[in-house]
């Protein structure tokens, strides 16, 4: 069990001098202001699949409804359990469930609203509900700002497309 510390009426953390407060303050919100339109990849394991599948080009069309509507996420019913593509799902992980892209395809969703957006590995097949597009991870879900509402309008970005490869267990 964790605790926190919390400081008495009258007293301050230790460490914690206003000063201090107010830089560290400002620096989170030059971060949250910068970070909204960063463009990275938040894993190595993303950039291995980026480098790796940049020849790769799209087998069909992809329609514009496929690429804008509503995102919700998945996470702690589903931690542990197979993915469509066979490999463990893990919702501290940056992947996400789509109905037809290839598995292994990288997107960038972004939330229209407040411009946050993240990148995921599609590697499971989702949502049921046709009036969604996307069904994000937590941490997914959580780098956008949606984990509390539950479900918000994003449009998706096609980075890389997937090989479509199923995950084998023996390559661990």
């Amino acid at each position: 069990m964790e605790t926190t510390l919390r400081p008495v009426r009258g007293q301050r953390l230790p460490g914690l001098t206003p000063k201090a407060l107010i830089l560290a303050t400002a620096a989170m919100l030059w971060m949250l202001g910068c970070g909204a339109s960063a463009s990275y990849a938040p894993s190595p394991e993303l950039d291995d699949i980026i480098a790796k599948n940049k020849h790769l080009k799209p087998n069909r069309a992809v329609k514009p409804e496929e690429l804008s509507g509503g995102a919700t996420w998945y996470g702690d019913r589903h931690h542990g359990r197979q993915t469509a593509n066979g490999e463990a799902f893990d919702m501290h992980a940056h992947t996400a469930a789509h109905r037809t892209l290839p598995f292994n395809t990288v997107v960038r969703v972004t939330e229209p609203e407040s411009q946050k957006s993240v990148v995921v590995r599609i590697n499971d097949r989702g949502p049921r509900k046709r009036s969604l597009v996307i069904d994000l991870s937590r941490a997914a879900a959580a780098d956008l700002g949606i984990v509390r509402r539950g479900k918000a309008p994003v449009k998706l970005e096609i980075l890389v497309w997937g090989d479509n490869a199923r995950y084998h267990r023996h390559n661990r």
